[in-house]
């Protein structure tokens, strides 16, 4: 079958930055979020060192590790728990085999050698090297290997193994000791350079380890089946087209699916596979086995040549590695036959997407003008853009009824008022149709990151980080230098997941509500969405700061006096989805980030629910934009998003656009790209563009906490449209009809006047409504008045509870 056929479309991964390993074979490679951390494997000598490439930013580095650091291995097990790596055995040089178990904490990058305790009944594992070592729960499964009988490693008298193993391992560090486990059932043959994956179905809780090929004189396609609850073994019977008999391949789980690539493979003559004895080859071969219905599925076969370098190259001991739903392959000896002298080994590096990538997060706005937002959203793994859609609460016309405004040569992110410009500019994909893109490695993190913003924090209070094993140290701005930080080898929080990034955040600086605020004098409030960003009140150390937004969509309010209560409805979403139609397409083009030379003026009629459309803003590469433009479809192609193939696939290149009015409400909607094509659509937001006159929210919000209140201050809007006359905050407090209706938070004014601060007491915050909407947090409220009344409020989400903190 044709990898094409198969829908198959790897990409082979350009332009590293970093040290790059040198190539070699025999090494193993496990996945701590987007980092492939690399050890062992031997090419003129035995590798020592450790390698990490971090998938989403395209680099290599080399960490500085300390502690007991191990000799260099091949051929050696090697599995991740969380953010501890397990290495055992390998071969430390010719014939000298090892049974030595080392313990890497990758968040320290601290070596440490463990001694388990011998089993209570037998010896412990013998040296050996080509075993599997295989992780489930808190405990490892040895199986396996090859051991040298001789006791003199120039003489080498191969022993292959059956044995089997387990190690128990302690909570966070250590281990406990091995294990000698009684199986029922017949015991797979013995066998060295074979795979071992473990999958537990959704729909029985009882986890399986599934054993295939390797190699015991001869090369093996064999599958064994072992349940760990009743430590069973058998032979379960397999649908579909066995792979060839192969060694030194790889398998890794991805879902449901348990994904086999390469290995040596007998060598065919005039389609006879030869004997056990005969001519061995490297294959390129790509199967799968779906581990729910045990059938197997060959996706490029052994005999298939690539001759257009679009497939990678045949390989043995190679390593591959599951980060999300991509698989990723590096290196490997390409020898054709089995004599040493014509082998050498590959130095590329593949990826291959096997699922379209899951639904985003819900659009979040970060700033809000008369004719543009400033959105995000969280960010995806490993994709390669993002397809930004939009409709509107009026009518929007055709593309012939509308002149166009023509397209940039970049995309430019800019931020209005106050200078606050921005460091990067999300990069739009090429305006192409989708399925010509072309992208060679994967998509980097280009996150925006406004020079001013900074979160003020006293030595008592500070931001949560979220995550197992992710802390943070105090730290007043979120700059450039932080990227910088990013990339530094020094440890693995400076170089960790993309989440621990400051992205584009929703911070007071930048955010912005839509819609308005009526006169509180008039006793009543109308805000139409307000974004919030988050600070906690749990005390822990920081190295790396990272601020999580959140946005919520409210429609109303009412407020009796100074002290009465302000009721904000929260829209269903469950209303919003029922009439809309996901576009299941797949597009892309350069998208117009710039703002609009000039606003229309005409306020466009309300439209009927089935006359909506979704209309594309554009494709990004990371995961914000401004948007004050959208792409406008012909006439002919108007019921688009609901077609699907590529030949309905506009070129962006020759679409009118249309400007964002003012006062409009629009919903938005995001999905990711990655090399299967385009994902789910997130839920849906809804934002409205500001009335000119009002207004802009508050910013650079600060909470500074002390022994009995704390200490509320903002600065004022960047955008004032005259003079400032008051300002009014807002806390969210506990009521009945909160509890009756929980999506409708209660807010009392805890201050009014001219001031930028304000003091909250103890006696206000024991009255305070913990939302627990996505993390505990207290929630306040900021606005601004001018001549002509209240404009968006900055929300802003006071995290509660502990942290993870960091155990040196």
């Amino acid at each position: 079958m044709a990898a094409a056929a198969a829908g198959l479309s790897w990409r082979r991964v350009s332009s590293f930055t970093g040290p790059v390993p040198r190539s070699r074979h025999g090494h193993r490679a496990v996945a701590i979020r987007e980092l492939v951390i690399i050890f062992g494997g031997g090419n003129e000598g035995i590798a020592d060192e450790l390698h990490v490439y971090n998938t989403a930013t395209n680099q290599w580095f080399l960490p500085a590790v300390r502690g007991d650091i191990p000799p260099g291995c091949a051929a050696h097990g090697f599995v991740c728990d969380g953010t501890r790596i397990l290495v055992f055995g390998g071969m430390v040089e010719y014939g000298r085999y090892s049974n030595d178990l080392y313990e890497l904490q990758a968040s320290r990058w601290l070596w440490k050698k463990v001694k388990p305790q011998a089993p209570s009944t037998g010896s412990p594992p013998c040296p050996r090297l080509g075993h599997s070592f295989s992780l489930y729960g808190n405990k490892c499964y040895l199986f396996g290997g090859l051991a040298n009988e001789s006791e003199d490693s120039n003489n080498n008298v191969p022993r292959y193994l059956n044995d089997f193993y387990e190690l128990e391992l302690q909570h966070g560090s250590g281990v406990v000791g091995w294990s000698i486990p009684v199986t029922k059932g017949i015991l797979p043959s013995p066998r060295e350079s074979h795979t071992a994956i473990i999958y537990c179905r959704k729909d029985s809780g009882s986890p399986k380890m599934y054993i295939f090929g390797g190699m015991c004189g001869c090369r093996l396609n064999d599958l064994w089946e072992l349940d760990i609850e009743t430590m069973t073994w058998s032979r379960p019977e397999t649908k579909g087209t066995v792979p060839l008999p192969r060694s030194l391949h790889t398998a890794n789980v991805i879902g449901n699916k348990m994904y086999v690539f390469g290995g040596w493979v007998p060598q065919s003559a005039g389609g006879e596979i030869s004997a056990h004895d005969g001519e061995w080859k490297c294959t390129s071969s790509f199967s799968y086995l779906n581990l729910d219905t045990t059938e197997w599925i060959g996706l490029i076969s052994d005999c298939q040549e690539d001759k257009s370098n679009s497939l990678p190259g045949p390989r043995a001991g190679h390593c591959a590695v599951a980060v999300g739903t991509r698989l990723y392959i590096w290196s490997g000896r390409d020898g054709y036959r089995k004599a040493w002298n014509n082998q050498v080994c590959c130095k590329d590096l593949w990826y291959l997407d096997t699922e379209k990538p899951p639904a985003p997060s819900q659009v979040q706005l970060i700033r809000a003008t008369t004719n543009s937002f400033q959105v995000k959203w969280d960010e995806v793994p490993t994709v390669e853009g993002y397809l930004l859609q939009l409709h509107a609460d009026s009518p929007v016309p055709s593309a012939a009824g509308v002149p166009g405004t023509g397209i940039p040569e970049t995309s430019v992110l800019s931020s209005q008022g106050s200078g606050s410009s921005l460091h990067q500019s999300p990069q739009a994909l090429p305006s192409v149709p989708y399925p010509e893109m072309k992208v060679d490695h994967p998509s980097q993190t280009n996150s925006v990151i406004p020079n001013n913003v900074q979160v003020s924090l006293s030595s008592n209070s500070f931001l949560k980080v979220e995550g197992k094993d992710k802390v943070a140290a105090p730290e007043n701005k979120i700059t450039q230098e932080t990227m910088k930080n990013h990339a530094d080898a020094t440890g693995f929080k400076e170089s960790n997941a993309p989440s621990l990034l400051p992205v584009c955040t929703s911070s007071p600086q930048t955010s912005a509500n839509v819609g308005e605020y009526h006169d509180l004098d008039k006793r009543t409030v109308n805000p139409d969405a307000s974004v919030s960003s988050t600070v906690s009140s749990a005390q822990t150390m920081v190295t790396q700061q990272a601020v999580k937004t959140e946005s919520s969509s409210t429609n109303g309010a009412v407020v009796k006096d100074e002290t009465s209560l302000t009721t904000f409805n929260s829209k269903s979403e469950a209303s919003e989805t029922a009439y809309v139609t996901p576009s299941t397409r797949g597009s892309t083009g350069q998208a117009n980030d710039s703002h609009s030379s000039k606003t229309p003026q005409r306020q466009m009629a309300p439209v009927k629910t089935r006359d909506r459309q979704w209309y594309d803003v554009g494709i990004f590469k990371n995961n914000s934009a401004v948007v004050s433009q959208f792409y406008l479809l012909p006439e002919e192609t108007l019921n688009f998003s609901n077609k699907t193939g590529s030949a309905n696939v506009p070129d962006y290149r020759l679409l009118k656009k249309q400007d964002l009015f003012p006062g409009t409400v629009y919903r938005f909607r995001v999905a990711a790209i990655n090399g299967c094509g385009v994902g789910p659509f997130s839920k849906i937001s809804e934002f409205k563009t500001c009335i000119p006159g009002f207004p802009g929210a508050p910013s650079t919000v600060k909470i500074t906490k002390s022994v009995d209140c704390i200490h509320l201050s903002w600065e004022p809007p960047a955008s004032p449209s005259g003079n400032i006359l008051e300002y009014s905050a807002y806390l969210a407090i506990r009521s009945t009809q909160l509890q009756e209706n929980p999506s409708q938070l209660v807010f009392m004014r805890i201050y009014c006047g001219l001031k930028t601060s304000c003091i909250v007491t103890a006696a206000q915050l024991s009255n305070a409504h913990v939302d627990y909407t996505s993390r505990p947090a207290i929630v306040f409220r900021i606005s601004a008045k001018n001549e002509r009344g209240y404009g968006p409020a900055t929300q802003v989400r006071w995290l509660q509870g502990k942290v993870c903190v960091r155990h040196s």
